[in-house]
């Protein structure tokens, strides 16, 4: 049998970025803007743009057009077709701009349909492949026919076929027209020629350039000494993208190589977890982002035997943040917490001051006392807080003995037997255990 090479078996693969240009040929293009019609400079700068990046490797780009068949007065929705197929750079030049310098603007504007068309058919072929998918619109208008872009942008981002698409507004969009577009996908406002080259300039680095980002986690005293808490980035709509677990070297952070199309939320899995919303990225840069985390250690310790529960909340919540074991331990955020222990009967600390390094909690051993009933019957065990009783255990008649472990306290027993004939049988006996006590309870 021949060798593995399982270092090349588990290299991955860069994800190929393709690129699908459409492009807006509605009749409104024809109007002027600065040195000449909107549709002659858009096609000239597009053409300007993809003189300089024929030479980037691992990118695909196409063309899909809408409005350049059909009059605008059919209204034909369905005027939206793919030019040039994705092919790479070098091979598509000449074919896109051949394309470009034939389109005529006479047409509606099926925003929508092209998108969807162009998520669901043009990058449909490649759907098996590792790529990143993205979506640059440049158009003068808004939406013209019966379907929704927002909604059909968000279910293809959902489905993760496309990234958060780019928009790009020839000429003087009013503010309803670019609040229509915020909800598609990032929205740039090219008022002139100016700013048209260089918003596609920088939506190109946003696909080329690697991005990176470090997240120090601060302690107390604002130094980024927090470590080895998983970090999960999710996208503008909610979507899971990346999880890391942080990780210190030589006292600094790891960095990460995060998309920059997408905005996101970062989520520090802290007990309770810390975040921070709306987290953009600028292509080609190091961003650095600090989150306060300082956290401190509950140490909850009880000399037995008995695997105990403790119910963590916030002072003064009713919300579970967290269930720990007793003799265990486990890191929370600085702060006050109610720690309630599942022991017979319950006990409960309230405003447990946790700071940073070691905090415990010395629960006192528990006494084992085993119950010996004179036959089946009903009653049970009460706890003593004063002159105020509570029951916490309970005699159903199935058995005559119970074994239970008590935390150290005054209690008392209560029973009638099964077959008695009125309440005055009952019987009750007072008991007070201390820590490590063992006790035969017998009664008569």
């Amino acid at each position: 049998m021949g060798s593995f090479n399982f270092a090349i078996a588990q290299k991955k693969q860069e994800p190929v970025n393709r690129i699908l240009f459409i492009f807006d040929a509605s009749h409104s293009m024809n109007r002027e803007w600065q040195s000449g019609s909107k549709i002659e400079i858009a096609k000239k700068l597009l053409s300007n743009l993809l003189d300089s990046i024929v030479e980037i490797p691992n990118l695909e780009i196409g063309l899909r057009v809408y409005g350049n068949k059909s009059d605008y007065k059919n209204k034909d929705c369905e005027d939206t077709h793919l030019e040039v197929d994705f092919l790479k750079p070098d091979s598509a030049l000449k074919i896109i701009k051949g394309k470009l310098s034939k389109i005529k603007a006479i047409g509606t504007t099926p925003i929508a349909r092209s998108l969807e068309l162009g998520a669901n058919s043009d990058f449909l072929f490649y759907e098996k492949e590792e790529s990143r998918n993205i979506v640059i619109i440049i158009t003068d208008g808004k939406e013209s026919c019966d379907m929704d872009p927002c909604a059909v942008s968000r279910l293809y981002q959902r489905k993760e076929i496309i990234l958060k698409p780019f928009i790009v507004g020839v000429g003087h969009f009013d503010e309803s027209w670019k609040k229509s577009f915020y909800c598609v996908g990032r929205f740039f406002d090219a008022s002139n020629e100016q700013d048209f080259t260089n918003i596609l300039n920088l939506i190109i680095s946003h696909v080329i350039d690697n991005t990176t980002i470090q997240v120090n986690l601060m302690d107390e005293n604002n130094d980024p000494t927090e470590t080895n808490i998983n970090l999960t980035f999710y996208d503008h709509l909610g979507i899971e993208k990346y999880n890391y677990i942080h990780k210190l070297n030589n006292k600094n952070p790891d960095t990460m190589i995060i998309d920059p199309v997408h905005s996101y939320r970062i989520v520090a899995h802290t007990i309770p977890p810390v975040s921070i919303d709306n987290v953009k990225l600028k292509p080609g840069v190091h961003t650095l982002i600090n989150l306060r985390t300082p956290q401190g250690t509950l140490n909850i310790t009880m000399k037995t035997k008995e695997k105990y529960s403790c119910i963590i909340r916030e002072a003064g919540e009713t919300n579970t943040l967290h269930v720990q074991k007793v003799n265990t331990s486990e890191k929370y955020l600085i702060g006050n917490y109610d720690v309630e222990v599942l022991s017979l009967p319950r006990k409960l600390y309230t405003n447990v001051k946790i700071e940073q390094g070691e905090n415990a909690i010395p629960i006192p051993p528990p006494a084992l006392v085993n119950i010996k009933l004179p036959s089946k019957g009903y009653g049970g065990v009460y706890v003593k807080y004063g002159d105020n009783t509570e029951q916490i255990y309970h005699f159903k008649a199935e058995k005559t003995q119970h074994s239970l472990t008590l935390l150290p306290g005054n209690y008392k027993v209560v029973f009638r037997a099964e077959t008695a004939k009125n309440y005055s049988y009952s019987t009750e006996k007072n008991l007070e255990l201390k820590s490590g006590d063992s006790e035969l309870i017998k009664i008569y």
